[in-house]
């Protein structure tokens, strides 16, 4: 890797759509070895259930991203808690039900484009100030193969992960030294949002708790020098 972070060095970790798939198994692993993190998702079940599980100093919320006033909201009582975090991880995201563009719903495709494009520009907008002053920490994007290519029936999808890319590289070239934005694809892995697009054969490929033990690794090591990557 480029950048200067140890994977070591205790963080503090703010990840949205914390609840099932990749946010979840990273907040598992992260909170294995010692980091505390601050999550979001949508279910207040799921929220419950882990914030009965993991205590203080972690934190689980009910946070619907694709409204700015309550991101706004849930950034001011986690930057008093804990300051600006070391690393942001925008993971919360949605996928349309598979079909060609002109077919699908125009409320689908606005929700599709509230998370996955709006919902990212809102928590960076309430958490980076703080993290600027700070003078570090690491944002990182989660896009996909699919933000730098295409298949059919999946339009929506692609559409933000290529406004992610742009989104992301746009902001590097704004940041202050000290800080990175990085895009980051996590590859293809069995969770339910594949499995909307794949259908069964999701389940022939890797496990999210498999790739989470791999990929936490990359994420704690990224720092300054990844600015504007896109991995």
């Amino acid at each position: 890797m480029t950048g200067t972070s140890h994977p070591d060095t205790k963080r503090t970790v703010v990840l949205t759509g914390v609840t099932k798939g990749l946010g979840r198994a990273m907040a598992l692993e992260l909170i294995e070895r010692g980091h505390t993190v601050c999550g979001c998702g949508r279910s207040e079940r799921l929220i419950r259930e882990l914030a009965e599980r993991f205590d203080a100093p972690h934190r689980f919320e009910v946070v619907d991203v694709t409204s700015d006033d309550a991101v706004a909201r849930w950034a001011d009582d986690l930057l008093a808690a804990y300051g600006a975090p070391d690393l942001l991880i925008n993971n919360a995201a949605l996928a349309n039900e598979p079909a060609p563009l002109w077919t699908v719903p125009a409320d689908e495709f606005s929700r599709i484009i509230d998370v996955n494009i709006k919902g990212v520009y809102h928590v960076i907008r309430a958490f980076l100030p703080a993290m600027i002053q700070r003078g570090k920490g690491v944002i990182v994007n989660f896009s996909s193969g699919w933000g730098r290519s295409t298949s059919p029936e999946v339009a929506p999808y692609c559409t933000t992960k290529w406004a992610v890319e742009g989104m992301t590289q746009a902001m590097a070239q704004e940041l202050p030294d000290g800080l990175a934005a990085v895009a980051y694809s996590p590859g293809i892995i069995d969770t339910d949002m594949l499995r909307t697009c794949f259908g069964a054969g999701a389940a022939n490929h890797e496990k999210p708790d498999t790739w989470a033990r791999k990929s936490v690794t990359v994420l704690l090591n990224l720092g300054p020098r990844d600015n504007g990557r896109s991995i």
